[in-house]
């Protein structure tokens, strides 16, 4: 499958010539249609002023310089997030103690990217856009800058981040998976998994290159998409999240080729849907592929398929749950990403990785700093 690819591989930035003569016909349809506007006005003896062509800009332009008066409106501050409801919804993170050690451990090792923001304030910005997926406006406005500083800074931290926190991810050893293993785990299949798998696939918007076109475009979602594996531990956590790929790659290739079965000891037992068909290339490493069975042309399943088939369901949904957790606290991953967020040129990465891979990982680290949602009891 050699359109199956990472998004960092896959070509964004170069449109295709049929788009580009797609392009300047739109480009000509909109003047014509400026024309017809303006013929109309004129047949019916209106006289167009340029001033009123203004007049709404105008005034919203007055309303933000009203708002933005000194001694009238500051941009959000420590001060601002004074009790852990506005923490919660501004963040995603549970507290302003736990929002303090991220931002602590972070802060250091980032460059200020202007001079009329602190440090705290740039980090802000970066955890809403996450949070609330705002308009790179919307926070200029809150922050009273320009939008090109909202998206340097945005891009700047958002790597130093994932520098930072992505260990947060992290693939437990099994004695401490055992130590903990959740009973509804135990009771269905001992202290033996290992971990639970599951994709995620992202709206994205049209490339312009029929190539990525055609590689990110997804027949389950009927959508350019980009897809993602997650892997949880029984506890909850998130322990395994793969780079991006585009969105027509199966669930079967990108477990196969992301580095997850690398990551595999003997012994271990691997948890899944149906779609990932990959009882061999788990067996190579010495693992157990459990999935829901297949009636394989019967018309019902064994009693025994069934009791192992309603165990598997019981606490595969786990990681349903968390995948949707995750998208919930980071509404980014909810919406439509642009494809400046998929093109492997922003100034302050290794030129290596998708500015969307960073913001994954990102996410998926402040999840494990919330309270989990795998009862232990």
């Amino acid at each position: 499958m050699e359109s199956s690819l990472p998004v960092a591989q896959i070509d964004f930035s170069q449109p295709s010539t049929s788009t580009e003569q797609e392009g300047n016909q739109n480009e000509g349809n909109e003047e014509a249609f400026s024309s017809h506007l303006a013929a109309i006005a004129v047949s019916e003896g209106q006289e167009i002023e340029p001033e009123t062509v203004y007049k709404d800009a105008e005034c919203q332009t007055s309303e933000f310089d009203y708002m933005f008066q000194t001694g009238r409106y500051q941009a959000p501050n420590k001060d601002f997030f004074d009790t852990d409801d506005k923490v919660r919804f501004y963040t995603g993170l549970p507290s302003m103690e736990v929002l303090m050690v991220v931002f602590e451990h972070v802060s250091s090792h980032v460059t200020r990217q202007t001079q009329s923001l602190n440090r705290f304030q740039e980090f802000i910005i970066v955890l809403m856009k996450l949070r609330l997926n705002a308009p790179l406006q919307d926070l200029a406005y809150r922050f009273v800058v320009s939008v090109s500083t909202i998206s340097r800074i945005f891009s700047h931290w958002i790597v130093v981040m994932d520098s930072r926190l992505f260990r947060f991810v992290h693939w437990p050893d099994r004695d401490q998976l055992w130590r903990t293993m959740p009973q509804c785990f135990q009771y269905a299949f001992g202290k033996k998994t290992t971990v639970v798998i599951d994709c995620f696939e992202v709206f994205i918007e049209r490339p312009s290159n029929l190539l990525a076109r055609a590689q990110t475009f997804s027949s389950y979602k009927h959508h350019n998409t980009i897809k993602i594996l997650v892997g949880i531990t029984p506890q909850g956590t998130i322990s395994f999240v793969s780079e991006a790929w585009g969105g027509r790659v199966s669930d079967k290739f990108i477990t196969e080729n992301c580095g997850f079965l690398d990551k595999l000891i003997p012994g271990d037992m691997v948890m899944a849907d149906r779609g990932f068909t990959i009882t061999e290339s788990v067996g190579l490493r010495n693992a157990k592929l459990v999935i829901p069975a297949f009636t394989k042309g019967k018309s019902q399943l064994d009693p025994v398929d069934v009791e192992q088939t309603r165990g598997i369901a019981n606490v595969r949904i786990h990681v349903e749950r968390v995948i949707g957790l995750l998208r919930r606290k980071f509404t980014i991953l909810e919406g439509t990403l642009p494809t400046d967020f998929l093109i492997c040129n922003h100034e302050n990465s290794d030129r290596r990785s998708a500015l969307v891979d960073h913001m994954i990982r990102v996410c998926a680290a402040l999840v494990n700093f919330c309270p989990p949602i795998v009862p232990f009891d």
